[in-house]
């Protein structure tokens, strides 16, 4: 149950006197309002008091629900002068910044419900202009305009503005309803005033249909009770709702930080066991430097410069035996910017782009045709186990790896690709670029701009734990056993 509807469940026990206990020696609500109807009745003859068109009788049929014996059902228009707001003219400046509190919703969200003090103020020479007068303290103001539902209680004289209903208890009629009571009750309007309001393009509940409204009225000396047993429930609602806020950020995030957790451990050696018999990561490497430098002899890939070794302090954890910290532009043959063209309907080859990458998947419907010179493609060509990166905007760092090439495509200039030796398990560098390592690297080398990027030095730069060939596979089996719980609990 949400902290809203543990809220609205209490309110509804509320108005079906279901919060407190009844007492008989507290009388009726019946008796009070025959003794209030009488009193009416000899102010009416008196002239004193104004004659009301009347109400409708109140059916059985229209009863929502059973109430307790003392208490009776009496419609809203029976216990309050129903008073609209108004906004004054802006073009008349003598009109505003005056000394009368002016209502609306914003107030609400300023400071809550219970209204101490507005946000803007009319003048005298605006109120004498308005159909309304000015509305007396402890008075429940109901929005039944746009916003439908809403409800405020205010603590001082104000008027309001043309969304809001003032309930005005009659003065024959205090004796009857405490206004606190009242505030109880339109806090379980909402439904019935989006029911009354009916589906049209701009909400609204006339104070006719209002008037109607059927009240639950219980002795008065329970409505007191009954308000104060709410006063007591409502700051444990409050708590509940900080812990079940709590619980359901921590519900939010739990697939996201066990998904991390599974990666961290991963390259941290922690997942899988290690093997001797496997060899080391430096017999591996080895043969990787030994790779390259024929490749780089053969004319295949191109020399780089040297990068820096790796110091003690930049190791950011310990790692097995037999693994080893590398750079990862040591394990690239390439690091590659891509290809800068106009996105075309037709064209010599598709193009890659980083909105194309969704959920780790090429949208191949979606991506476009390119003009490209036919001694340009190789250079870019998309081949299998390529691992591209997004080096700017919202997406940068993000990664996919190239599981296949569907279609025969290239790359657009705001993605890098890179390319690495065939000794090294593909998805276990894709595991890699998106632990929590790899995260903070980035971070610190990104250039934070209104667009941040990342550039291929960045890449390049970056360390990464290197284990043997045969763990790096084992580790990957083992991640595609937790990683799809990860997602299963999303």
């Amino acid at each position: 149950m949400t902290p809203q509807e543990l809220k609205n469940s209490i309110l509804q026990l509320a108005i079906q006197g279901k919060l407190v206990e009844q007492r008989p020696e507290e009388g009726t609500a019946q008796e009070l309002y025959a003794q209030i109807q009488a009193e009416k009745q000899h102010l009416i003859k008196e002239g004193k008091l104004k004659k009301e068109k009347p109400l409708p009788e109140i059916t059985e049929d229209e009863k929502p629900f059973e109430i307790p014996e003392g208490w009776m059902w009496v419609r809203l228009g029976h216990l309050c002068n129903i008073i609209n707001g108004f906004t004054p003219s802006r073009s008349n400046p003598d009109f505003w910044n005056g000394s009368i509190p002016w209502f609306t919703i914003d107030d609400i969200r300023r400071q809550g419900r219970f209204i101490s003090h507005t946000a803007q103020y009319i003048t005298n020479k605006a109120l004498s202009k308005g159909t309304q007068r000015l509305i007396p303290p402890e008075t429940v103001l109901l929005c039944c305009t746009a916003s439908v539902g809403e409800y405020a209680y205010t603590k001082i004289a104000l008027t309001t503005n043309q969304q809001f209903n003032a309930l005005v208890i009659q003065e024959e009629n205090t004796h009857l309803i405490w206004s606190m009571y009242l505030y109880v009750f339109a806090q379980t309007l909402k439904p019935q005033i989006i029911e009354g309001a009916g589906k049209t393009t701009f909400n609204f509940l006339s104070v006719g249909k209002l008037k109607e409204f059927l009240v639950p009225i219980p002795p008065f000396d329970e409505q007191k009770r009954i308000v104060a047993k709410i006063e007591e429930l409502l700051p444990l609602v409050d708590r509940y709702e900080h812990a079940w806020t709590k619980l359901e950020d921590f519900n939010r995030r739990f697939p996201e930080d066990m998904k991390k957790s599974i990666l961290q451990q991963a390259i941290q050696g922690k997942l899988v066991e290690q093997r001797p018999k496997e060899g080391t990561a430096q017999e591996l490497y080895a043969q990787i430097q030994a790779e390259k430098q024929r490749l780089i002899k053969e004319g295949k890939i191109k020399k780089e410069k040297p990068l820096p070794e790796i110091t003690e302090d930049e190791k950011p954890f310990e790692i097995p035996d037999g693994w080893m910290w590398v750079r990862w532009g040591d394990l690239s043959e390439s690091i590659q910017y891509g290809f800068n063209a106009p996105a075309q309907n037709s064209g010599r080859i598709k193009m890659v782009r980083i909105s194309d990458i969704q959920d780790g998947k090429v949208l191949w419907g979606s991506v476009p045709f390119c003009q490209i010179e036919e001694n340009e493609i190789p250079k870019y060509l998309l081949k299998k186990n390529d691992i591209l990166f997004a080096r700017t905007g919202g997406t940068v760092g993000k990664s996919y790896l190239v599981r296949e090439v569907s279609e025969e495509a290239i790359y657009a200039g705001y993605l890098i690709r890179t390319r690495y030796s065939s000794s090294l398990v593909p998805e276990y560098l894709k595991c890699f670029m998106e632990s929590p390592l790899y995260w903070d690297q980035l971070k610190n080398g990104t250039i934070a701009t209104a667009q941040p990027n990342c550039n291929g030095k960045t890449l390049s730069k970056m360390i990464l734990p290197l284990p043997p060939l045969a763990e790096q596979k084992r580790i990957v089996a083992r991640l595609e056993e937790l990683l799809p719980l990860c997602e299963r609990l999303k």
